[in-house]
């Protein structure tokens, strides 16, 4: 086949003149039948190959290009449908053991900032995305994707087709995948790694949890506020199951002093710290995993206004003598409605999670109050004998929506029907 040619002119705009020919302009001609050839004569190729392998657990290879970190990791691949926030998916806890696939196409224009950090790193296993962008154009970015990455030792990989990946998930469900830069590895060990690697029934929250209790005094920047806050003082206990900053945040600006505890802490010493409220935060993972926090949710609910949230939720809804269960590719996105079975009122939500509470095995007096549209699934729960409310996605939600802001203000209301007047 004949070599095909081009040419790379340093005055390329005379290329769309006519008379091309009566000028003099220096040019390189470079042959697209050896790309290995330069138009510097170097020998190397002026653009990044692939230099990155994802395998996933049913035997597709799929090449890529890497930034960020390099090494092999094993996780779960879950895809997202935010078109924004890439930034609090990458330091959303929740996120332990998984590799997060963006079905927005193009990630990192918007490069990355102090201020958008939902936790104190990223705890993600890795990102792939399609298009990494070549440049930030944000008068709050500080620093680039790719450099973010490198700095925080997280894998990266993009130049992947995402749309046939995120459709394999949705027919098969989530697949685990290894993603490797190390040519030292074959594709059938890294296809072995998939194969033997699970995420069901891990423990992933005590990874992802403070270690000592501290108090959180952070309210939301005014710049960011929209909702009004009640002039009354609250007392909440929350329990770090992989808490976002932001719940913490709008718990503050809703007028709530905070004392953040660990995973395990026990409920005695929650007891006796005399809380208006207890909140149980979103976290990583299988709820079945860790019976030691539905233990102590049981010991709590009933004698304290509770609020669950995700992984909360979760541990709420077993608490109470229900069951949990794996969704095929669960929810994870910021485009998720959910109907308000209480008003009628649909919103819609920012999700992640891959488990779901079972609402018919939940016992008599228990109300599902908010139920996700796209397929049923129980999105909230409340049990007024017992004090408790809780949601199976974020009412924080930054960067948004924020729909559902509103239901730290139904917390606020449940703890001031039970405070005991002055």
């Amino acid at each position: 086949m004949a070599a095909i040619q081009f040419l790379l002119c340093y005055k390329p705009h005379l290329l769309h003149s006519p008379k091309v020919g009566t000028f003099t302009v220096s040019c390189h001609s470079v042959n697209l039948s050896n790309p290995r050839i330069s138009p510097t004569g170097s020998g190397e190729r002026p653009w990044k190959v692939a230099d990155a392998r994802l395998v996933l657990e049913d035997g597709s290879i799929w090449p890529a290009k890497s930034f960020g970190a390099s090494g092999t990791q094993v996780g779960e691949v879950v895809f997202n449908t935010s078109l924004t926030g890439y930034q609090e998916i990458l330091t959303d806890p929740s996120y332990a053991g998984q590799f997060v696939l963006m079905t927005n196409p193009h990630i990192g224009n918007t490069g990355v900032n102090f201020e958008d950090e939902e936790s104190r790193k990223c705890f993600l296993g890795g990102l792939i995305i399609r298009s990494l962008s070549i440049s930030t154009s944000n008068w709050r970015c500080t620093e680039a994707l790719g450099d973010y990455f490198a700095s925080r030792n997280i894998m990266g990989i993009y130049d992947v087709d995402t749309r046939a990946i995120t459709r394999r998930l949705r027919q098969d469900g989530s697949l685990i995948g290894v993603l490797s830069t190390e040519k030292s590895y074959t594709d059938e060990e890294l296809l072995e790694m998939s194969r033997t690697w699970d995420i069901v029934g891990v423990d992933l929250i005590s990874g992802v949890s403070c270690k000592e209790p501290y108090e959180w005094v952070d309210k939301t920047d005014l710049e960011w506020d929209f909702n009004q806050r009640d002039q009354e003082t609250f007392r909440v206990v929350a329990y770090d199951f992989g808490i976002k900053h932001n719940i913490l945040r709008r718990l503050a600006s809703y007028g709530c002093q905070i004392t953040v505890v660990p995973s395990a802490w026990p409920a005695s010493e929650t007891l006796k710290m005399k809380p208006d409220g207890v909140l149980f935060s979103n976290g990583p993972g299988d709820p079945s995993a860790v019976p030691y926090a539905v233990e102590t949710v049981k010991e709590i609910i009933g004698k304290v206004p509770v609020f669950g949230i995700c992984m909360g939720h979760q541990l709420l809804g077993q608490a109470l003598g229900g069951k949990t269960f794996k969704m095929k590719f669960g929810h994870h996105g910021g485009n998720h409605p959910v109907r308000n079975l209480r008003n009628g009122r649909v919103e819609i939500s920012a999700q992640n999670h891959n488990y779901a509470v079972d609402p018919e095995s939940l016992p008599e007096g228990v109300e599902v109050t908010h139920v996700n549209l796209n397929d049923g699934s129980c999105a909230g729960l409340a049990f007024s004998q017992q004090k408790l409310m809780s949601l199976q996605y974020h009412p924080e939600a930054s960067p948004g929506p924020h729909d559902s802001d509103l239901v730290f203000g139904e917390f606020i209301h449940l703890m001031k029907q039970e405070k005991p007047s002055v």
